[in-house]
């Protein structure tokens, strides 16, 4: 890989609990990647856009409203219509587990608990980057 992994993190919808977001920005940072934090009260179609404008490999969702199961269908419908196969969906929150695995199976990636060591994140995106993305 010629560059540093580029992963967008945001929080979508009314959310305003952005610190667990901040912490994940900053743990990918010191990892080595490049993170792009696009802040509070984004909408599905304001992230993709910035993705696609950032050209990121990853986009990192930080959900604790409850509303997990609309916002990820709405993102990776609209990744899909853009055509952004080789870009990764993750994210975490308070996400019930019969609600992950529903998740996973439309298309989203692995999905993380609040608790989860940072470092198991950025080996997530960056063994999927490494799998999924060519440079």
């Amino acid at each position: 890989m010629n560059r540093p992994v580029r992963v967008l993190v945001a929080k979508v919808g009314l959310d305003g609990h952005d610190r667990g977001a901040k912490v994940i920005a900053t743990a990918l940072r010191d990892a080595g990647m490049e993170v792009i934090y696009t802040g509070l009260r984004q909408t599905p179609e304001m992230v993709v856009n910035a993705a696609l404008q950032e050209d990121v490999d990853a986009i990192g969702i930080s959900i604790l409203s409850g509303a997990h199961n609309t916002i990820f269908p709405k993102v990776i419908a609209l990744m899909k219509e853009k055509k952004m196969d080789d870009v990764l969906l993750t994210g975490g929150g308070i996400i019930p587990e019969d609600d992950m695995k529903t998740l996973n199976e439309m298309g989203v990636g692995k999905l993380f608990a609040p608790g989860t060591p940072t470092s198991e994140i950025s080996q997530y995106i960056t063994a999927w980057v490494k799998e999924h993305r060519s440079f």
